[in-house]
């Protein structure tokens, strides 16, 4: 994924919407969330597809900070969600933010490793939720994308564990994409590694309109055969 990292990007309207307020999307936290345009992957059950085909946002970064300058005391946290946040430069905006006394969260699908490490090793990011589209073997079928970007959300979740940072992972269950199996692929994957934080498994979201144009699934999940034996993982439904 290319950054534009060459000039400043806060008059540019790289920002789709912002969410003024949310008490649900950074733990423990009160927040706005702020939606930034574009996306590399091509999930089947996202219904976001207006900000993820977007090319230009209705706000600029400067929009979000002056608003921001309204909410001291009020909000103590910045959401960075989208589309894919890192498909643009957020440095600047990350230290802009963080010199106001705000927390940040991203969300993100992982597949930028290289700008997420950085943007940790600058202490600029303070919590993150990484999505595990699908096992491997299916990553295709459900991002419409390439192993080597599985390749690279496996680097930065392995990235993740290794030096302890505080995130959580989660997958949208869609019975035409994923199924129980595959849930418990995944539950084994993370235990491999080692990871022993929280694993969201979400409900897919039939809001009328999808990229996959999918539509929600009569049979639902046999939670019962989600294995959660000999796994340290907190393993959470989301409804």
């Amino acid at each position: 994924m290319n950054i534009n990292s060459d000039v400043s990007l806060l008059n540019s309207r790289v920002v789709y919407d912002l969410t003024p307020f949310s008490h649900l999307d950074f733990p423990n936290h009160l927040s706005c969330i702020v939606w930034i345009a574009e996306c590399g992957l091509r999930c089947k059950y996202c219904y976001n597809q207006d900000i993820v085909f977007a090319k230009n946002g209705k706000l600029s970064f400067n929009d979000v900070l002056s608003f921001l300058d309204k909410r001291t005391n009020l909000l103590d946290g910045v959401v960075l969600s989208g589309g894919e946040a890192t498909g643009v430069d957020l440095i600047e905006f990350c230290e802009l933010i963080k010199s106001k006394g705000f927390k940040i969260k991203l969300d993100t699908n992982g597949v930028n490793f290289k700008y997420i490490k950085e943007l940790i090793e600058l202490n600029l990011i303070d919590y993150i939720a990484l999505d595990y589209k699908a096992p491997k073997y299916k990553f295709k079928k459900v991002t419409d994308s390439t192993i080597s970007q599985f390749n690279l959300f496996e680097k930065t979740l392995n990235y993740l564990i290794r030096i302890n940072f505080d995130f959580e992972i989660r997958t949208t269950l869609h019975r035409d994409l994923l199924n129980e199996d595959d849930i418990n692929s995944i539950i084994n994957n993370l235990t491999q590694k080692g990871y022993n934080g929280e694993y969201f498994l979400q409900k897919f979201l039939d809001t009328g309109s999808n990229i996959g144009n999918i539509q929600s699934s009569d049979k639902d999940f046999n939670f019962k055969s989600i294995q959660t034996k000999n796994s340290n993982i907190d393993i959470k439904y989301r409804y």
